[in-house]
């Protein structure tokens, strides 16, 4: 059956190949970006089927309108892709207070935003599904890249809150935790910290580690048949990873943090009081 999705950031990257597929099924998309022209051959090929909307997601004036726009387009919405963001590099004494702040705007405050502007009309329709793109770094971090980690964890508290929150109003919500992918992530919508030298080592071994080499790194197109199903399931999950490192990955990490909190559990207990 078709449906009407928004996809926020489809100028580039997962939202732009996302936006396309569903648009090539039959779906009806709605497009945002901060530069509206990067959307335009969407709306040359796809005509009545797009609506492309300018769109900056650190204004939750700007949000709400968004969705105003696309209901009073399409009528009904099904699904919201909160997809976009992107990603300081640097360690963390690295990171400017400008940087930190900007990104957070961005990743957390415009997912935030956006979920918000959406569930008036989710909540009056008794359907939808929030479909927030966070991260394996949104429950594993990595030198170098904890800051934008950092944005991810805060999308994945909320979320998992809100989709405890929204269930009975038959609002479904799903964290999408993609690995290394190749897609502009790493390229032209990336941000460097200025180097501190202290720090060259640790950010060298990252830049040559296992987690950056070819083969490790997915065929974003490949990801298309997993949002699909998604999209059309009758009961998605909180959350989906996306590639074959994510798991495994996540695996090794989480058993060392058990293997920790049980080596200390007797402390714990005790810290209780009673």
């Amino acid at each position: 059956m078709k449906k009407t999705i928004i996809i926020t950031g489809a100028s580039r990257g997962f939202g732009k190949i996302w936006a396309e597929a569903f648009l090539k099924r039959g779906d009806q998309v709605v497009v945002t970006s901060r530069n509206i022209d990067h959307l335009q051959d969407l709306t040359v090929r796809y005509g009545n089927a797009v609506l492309a909307l300018q769109l900056d997601v650190t204004s939750k004036a700007d949000c709400i309108a968004a969705v105003a726009q696309a209901q009073q387009q399409f009528g009904s919405i099904d699904v919201l892709i909160n997809n976009a963001g992107y990603c300081v590099f640097g360690a963390i004494e690295e990171n400017s207070e400008a940087e930190a702040r900007d990104m957070f705007d961005v990743n957390v405050f415009g997912t935030l935003w956006m979920t918000q502007a959406i569930l008036p009309v989710f909540r009056g329709q008794g359907k939808g599904h929030i479909i927030q793109l966070s991260s394996v770094l949104g429950i594993n971090s990595l030198p170098t890249m904890g800051l934008y980690a950092a944005t991810k964890f805060a999308v994945e508290g909320f979320s998992e809150a809100l989709q405890a929150e929204v269930a009975d109003f038959g609002i479904h919500v799903t964290l999408v935790e993609p690995n290394s992918f190749k897609t502009d992530f790493f390229g032209s919508s990336a941000i460097e910290s200025n180097a501190i030298a202290a720090y060259s080592k640790v950010t060298s071994d990252f830049r040559n580690g296992d987690g950056v080499k070819p083969e490790n790194i997915g065929d974003p197109f490949s990801t298309i048949e997993a949002l699909a199903s998604l999209v059309d399931v009758e009961k998605p999950p909180l959350r989906l990873f996306l590639g074959k490192l994510a798991y495994p990955w996540t695996q090794y990490t989480y058993a060392e943090k058990l293997a920790s909190w049980d080596q200390w559990k007797e402390v714990s207990a005790k810290a209780h009081g009673h």
